[in-house]
């Protein structure tokens, strides 16, 4: 089984409880090329003059709309605004369990393969650069530092990568890395809670 069948048969196992999805404010695109090399993570860094995770490493995505029909919709509609991407070249897999943003949104990352070819464009409001990763990096590279995060009482230890000068850290990393242990049993053990002190 190649990687992008493995992750076609593996993301389903993981979706989150439909409730979930119910509650969540915001979603993420997972977006995956199917390069014949192997698959590629496409990333993107955040403009400089944003209000919020501003010159951050980010998946496509954001703020579910009053009129957005679904949380799906939600990221289809921002990668196509934020990275010229059409919903109707994303071979759309499945959402993932959601986490909470350090801005204290529920996120929903949805994995979605699209065309290695296909061109992609930065909207200059929002995005300075485009970049892929191939997904061997991640499954090869371990982390070269570590940030921490406390979420309920519990202190969580959560990667950095650094690839090319791209320093990938925060909730696009614990994507990555839950995504990781999920589909391809990487056993990420750094991100296994620790009790915070008291």
């Amino acid at each position: 089984m190649n990687e992008l069948d493995r992750i076609r048969a593996g993301v389903p196992v993981h979706a989150p409880d439909p409730a979930q999805l119910d509650q969540a404010q915001a979603a993420v695109l997972m977006v995956l090329t199917d390069a014949p090399e192997g698959p590629e993570l496409i990333l993107t860094r955040r403009a400089a003059h944003l209000n919020s995770h501003a010159g951050e490493v980010a998946f496509p995505g954001g703020k579910r709309d009053p009129g957005d029909t679904s949380l799906l919709f939600t990221a289809l509609r921002e990668s196509e605004e934020e990275i010229a991407l059409p919903a109707g070249r994303v071979e759309v897999i499945g959402p993932m369990p959601l986490s909470l943003s350090k801005m204290g949104l529920q996120v929903v990352p949805f994995v979605g393969i699209i065309p290695h070819r296909i061109a992609l464009t930065p909207s200059a409001d929002e995005i300075d650069c485009i970049f892929r990763v191939p997904l061997q990096y991640f499954l090869t590279q371990r982390p070269l530092d570590f940030t921490e995060r406390e979420y309920l009482g519990v202190r969580y230890r959560i990667p950095c990568f650094d690839f090319e000068g791209h320093v990938i850290w925060g909730l696009t990393a614990f994507f990555i890395t839950d995504f990781l242990n999920r589909v391809f049993d990487m056993k990420y053990d750094f991100m296994q809670p620790t009790p915070v002190n008291t």
